[in-house]
Order: C-alpha cells, then structure tokens, then sequence
C-alpha cells in the first residue's frame, strides 16, 4: 500500500484501472547543472503523488539518517540515486527512469546526470522526452552546464521547457533573485531558439510550488509545477504527419500469412491505403492491420501492428512502409549533428554501423565542419570530435536508407554509431538533409567488367594485404611475392606504404586520423585495380582492425587475403634501419606505431608469418605463394578468349 490510502482504488479497483489507463501520457526530463536538486525534486514529486509505499518510506527515513543531506530530514534524492556510486558521492551518474501519476496524467521522468562528464547519459534521457525541466539553484545563477544541457534539449527537437528555479528558500525567497535569473535564462534560450518556457519558483526540499502554491512566494501567481506538468499541451505532430512504419520483422508464420511489424513512426494507416516500400520504390495497397486482439480500421503512431498487402512483394526488415502521396526521402549521404559519445575521439574516414530505425548500415564520417561551443554557441574548426563534443559533419552510408529530417520525425532522422568491433554505441546523431551529390552523383555501368578483365589475364583478382610493426618485413616479403608471381605469367601491382605516401597520400600526417585516411584511400584505389583484373599486393602497417575490415568490405568473397607479418616489438626495433623507432624514443618522431601509438595485430587473418627472425624472407614469400595458390587465387590460367575467325 502507499502511504496514502487512494479511495477509489479501496472501492472499485476495475474503475481505477480503467481511468488510469486512459490518462495521457506525458515524457519529460530533468536536467541541468551538478547539485541543482534534480533527484531531489523527482523524489519530492514521487513522495507527493503517494507513489512511495511503506516499505520504501521506512527505508527513505532509515537511509536518511544513515547517508542522507538533512540531517533528520527525509533526503527524497536517495528515492532516484539508485547506484551505490551515486549515493557514496551525491551525484546522478546514471539516467534513472521513474514513473508517477496524478489524477489527470501519467508520467515518465528521466533524472539525467549533472556532470559535463554524463552528458551522453543526458542525451540518451532526452531523447525520448516531450517535455525538458531545467534546474538552477537559485544561489549560483546560470552555469555552462545550464547552457550545455539547454543547446542538447533544443537540438533534439524539446521545444516546452519549464525554468525550475530552486533552492529559494536558501536566498529568502527573493523575486529579485529569481526575476534575474528568468531574465539571464530566457537571453539565452532566445539564440538557441527555445521560447515557450514557464519559469517556476521552488523549494524542491520544502515543498514549495510542487502542488500547491506556497505562501512563501505570494509574489508569484503561476502554475505549480505539478499543475504545468498536468495541464501542457503537447504538439502531436507524429500523429498529423505522413505515415511510417518502419518494418522490424517479416510476420510468417504459415504459407497463408505474410505480414510487416513494426511500431508506427508517424501518421496513420487504414486498409485500403495506398504505401510505398523504401529504399525499393514499389507500391501496393494496405489489406489488413493484425494486432494480437484482432483487426483494427485503423492504426496511430505509437502503436505496434503487422500490416498485410495485397501484392506479393519483397519487403524486408529495415524497409519502411510509408504513404505513397508522401514518402520520404532516399539517400546515402547527409549532413548530420553528432554528439561524440566514446572516450575515443571520432576518427574521420573510420568505418562505423550507423542504426536508424530497424536498419544497420555501414557509415564513414568526414572531418567535422566544425564543432559547437555551447557555452558561446561560436562554431570552430576543429579535426575530430571528443568526448562530450557535438559537431556538424557530412556522413556517407555504404548503401541508401529512407530517412526524414530529424526536425520532422525523430525516428526516421535520428541515429547512434556503433564501433564495429567493441558493438559500442560512440554517438548520438541527428540528420539534416541529404547532400546533393547523393542525387547528382551515379555509378556508372560498363559493358566490360571485372570478370571479362580477369579472364583476359587468365587469374583471379584478390588484394593480398600485408600488415605488422614497422620493420617487420612486409615490403621485403611483399615485394619477394611479387617477383615470383612475375615469374608465373600473373599481372600484380605492389602498394607500398611510403611510396604511396609519395604521391597520393602525401598531404596526410601521421595521426590517429591521418592513418585512418591513409587506409582509407588505400583500400579504394586496392578495389579499383581488383576491378581491373590485377593481384593486388598491399604493404602497410594500417595499425586498427577497423580500417582493415573496411578494405575487407570493399572486396567480394575470398578477394581479402590478410597477412599479418608478425615480428615482436623488440626485433622490429632492432631492425630499425631507418632510425624511426631511436627517433621515436628520443620523442622526436610523435604517433609512432609501436611506441605511442598502438597496432591491433589481426584477430584472425588468412595467414601469420613468424618474422621473428627464425626463417628468411624468401621462405615466408613462398608460403605465401603456396597460401594463394591453395585457395584459389593463383588458379591455372583460364582459357583466353579464341579472337574472331580472321582477326
């Protein structure tokens, strides 16, 4: 039982249940800056709405007095600080989900961290959110992460904010205070383009203008916060918009049923509408609307439904089914916002998973335009993005996605990055448009293709990719594979990791970023000789797994042969003709592999040469001949075509 007995749930619970399950619903966040009382305040409002049952409430008073603030005081934070870390240091680290109800609305309230250091938890709780409450402590005023938290609520799309400004009681409830910081708030809010804000006085310990309006603020003559909460109409723009329903499983459990779930993004939907799948284009008309309690007529955004058609066509996961009249848009490259959320910095030209909706695609980022103060909401040049830092950048996908613009539909236009080996989310990000070379720029088909140039040489294309430390011996081994293969009749071009640098790659440095592109383009202009018909031979360090992988992707199967030269870090040092490694420690020579920079040796490559010094070059080159001829690359020569009788 809660602490306060509900007489209606005592009388009849069946019209209790009913009424409560036709109550709106309303997602909202705290935020703002460390110590502003935004546990407290979700505490105080779960304590008032008699959500805390007895048990909880003997425990609050217990935890109180063991590691609470107040003294003899109930410290309402402890009802939300749920992780140990949280309670030993007094801080919201994680974003803690809490649901409460009044007799007029239902709630989801996500208390998200204070700390610059958790901004992404904050992200992640705002992303959902209608509604954004924004704390200041009535003592210290506007702070940057104020600002930081305001300029994330207003570029995902949060346009209600209420301007909680608490802890009065410790500045004697003063009206000069409190209208100083409304004024200093709202010059803020009007140059992120946040107007619609209700400023409230409050005591989130006290009670203050929680439910009821207190006695200690009789200057002040708006809404509680409760009965803003209550009362704030919210737009529904998903539910006027086009229709989207991103398909999240193909339904077929028999020969007779073939149909799309997935939860509605935006719109509705009623059989007999006309829909267009994307990215295909094809076009076919809703026949039913299955839901586990029957068939309905008709469908909303929020809602979870399989839809059938009344054609055969091929529909996938990841395909969204939209309104004919008014589908969105298809493209592969965007202009975007990230919020860069690794404690890896973002590497531009690295390949990463971009998931939208019920679609994961391969995605590279470019160097960002630039990044955002979002203290000063200055624009700045900038290479990378860090931990915490959001920037607007171009982003290419390996194939097309439907997509709206965030601003219209944030399910179809918002996104998170994933690293493709470690499957951990880096950012956060949000898509403007789509770039126009996505449009203007076309493959162009050719009637002479891989395959006819490969039977001309009578081989199998492949790239075979050599990587270890500097001084391992990859060029002399690729360059000993080559010569035999010359030998045999075989076309082959050797890519070498300074010659390139010569040329093609010469503007590029030596960081984090600048191997990455070094690779990059590397491995593209690997894929156009593949195309050609030649045997590739690659020497390079390319010291990260992710761009190896990218190389990989760019090739058909078995074209990818990885060689990992493997020498310890001590012989490749003592091989250091070239003096790089003694410059190295000398710190002369900065992002050096081996030294401070780091190499992830392949997981599983197709072959590992012990370069340790135990065999010679020679030997290892002629395992690798032997590797490529065992699968197939090196097959017997096919026949060349028989030219035309009087050529």
């Amino acid at each position: 039982m809660a602490h306060a007995t509900n007489d209606l749930v005592a009388d009849d619970i069946e019209a209790y249940l009913s009424a409560h399950e036709h109550k709106s619903m309303l997602r909202f966040i705290t935020c703002g800056s460390v110590d502003d009382g935004k546990s407290t305040l979700i505490g105080r409002l779960l304590y008032d709405s008699k959500l805390v049952f007895s048990d909880h409430l003997a425990a609050l008073e217990t935890d109180s007095k063991k590691i609470g603030t107040q003294g003899d005081g109930l410290d309402f934070a402890l009802l939300v600080d749920g992780l140990a870390a949280e309670r030993e240091q007094g801080i919201t680290i994680d974003v803690a989900y809490r649901f409460f109800s009044t007799e007029r609305r239902k709630f989801i309230v996500a208390d998200t961290p204070g700390h610059e250091q958790y901004t992404r938890n904050m992200v992640t709780g705002a992303s959902t959110a209608d509604l954004a409450v924004i704390l200041v402590d009535a003592r210290k005023g506007v702070l940057t992460q104020t600002r930081r938290h305001s300029y994330l609520v207003s570029l995902l799309g949060i346009r209600n904010i209420v301007l909680a400004i608490n802890k009065l009681d410790l500045v004697d409830y003063s009206r000069d205070v409190f209208a100083g910081i409304e004024a200093d708030y709202r010059a803020f809010a009007a140059e992120i383009g946040l107007s619609d804000i209700v400023a409230i006085p409050l005591s989130a310990l006290a009670g203050d203008n929680i439910t009821a309006l207190s006695p200690n603020t009789p200057w002040y003559t708006g809404p509680t916060l409760v009965g803003h909460l209550e009362s704030v109409e919210i737009a529904d723009d998903l539910h006027t918009g086009p229709f989207r329903l991103p398909v999240q499983w193909v339904n077929r459990p028999n020969l007779d049923f073939r149909g799309f779930s997935g939860q509605i993004a935006g719109g509705a939907v009623r059989p007999g509408d006309r829909v267009r799948v994307l990215p295909s284009g094809q076009e076919s008309t809703v026949a039913r609307i299955v839901t586990a309690d029957g068939d309905l007529d008709e469908a909303a955004a929020g809602q979870s439904v399989t839809l059938t058609l009344t054609d055969e066509i091929d529909v996938s996961r990841g395909d969204v089914l939209a309104a004919a009249s008014d589908p969105p848009a298809v493209a592969d490259q965007f202009e975007c916002h990230l919020v860069w959320m690794a404690e890896e910095p973002m590497l531009p030209g690295r390949p990463y998973l971009l998931k939208i909706g019920s679609s994961t695609v391969g995605a590279t980022v470019t160097q960002p335009k630039y990044k955002v103060n979002v203290n000063t909401l200055e624009h700045t040049a900038a290479r990378t993005l860090d931990l915490n830092e959001i920037g607007v950048c171009n982003i290419s996908l390996d194939r097309q996605i439907p997509f709206d613009p965030y601003t219209a539909n944030r399910d179809l236009g918002g996104f998170i990055l994933i690293d493709r080996f470690t499957q951990a989310t880096v950012a956060a990000g949000l898509l403007h448009f789509a770039l126009r070379r996505a449009d203007n720029v076309h493959w162009q088909a050719v009637e002479v293709d891989k395959d006819a140039r490969a039977r001309l040489k009578g081989q199998r294309p492949a790239v075979v990719w050599f990587t270890g430390l500097s001084g391992a011996g990859k060029s002399t081994i690729a360059n000993l594979v080559e010569k035999r293969l010359h030998e045999q009749g075989y076309h082959t071009y050797l890519l070498d990791g300074d010659n390139v640098r010569h040329g093609l790659n010469k503007d590029l440095g030596f960081t984090d970023a600048g191997r990455v592109e070094n690779i990059r383009r590397v491995a593209e202009v690997a894929r156009l000789m593949v195309d050609a018909g030649v045997i590739v031979l690659a020497s390079f360090i390319s010291p990260f797994r992710a761009e190896r992988a990218l190389a990989r992707d760019l090739l058909g199967a078995g074209e990818f042969v990885e060689v990992h030269v493997d020498a310890p870090l001590a012989v490749a040092e003592a091989r250091d003709r070239k003096g790089l490694y003694a410059k190295a420690r000398r710190g002369e020579l900065i992002h050096f592999t081996g030294i401070d920079s780091p190499y992830e040796p392949p997981e599983n490559p197709e072959l590992r040469l012990d370069a340790s010094g135990a065999h010679p070059a020679a030997a290892a080159a002629d395992l690798v001949v032997d590797h490529l001829r065992q699968a197939g690359v090196l097959a017997p020569p096919a026949p060349r075509p028989t030219p035309p009788a009087g050529a």
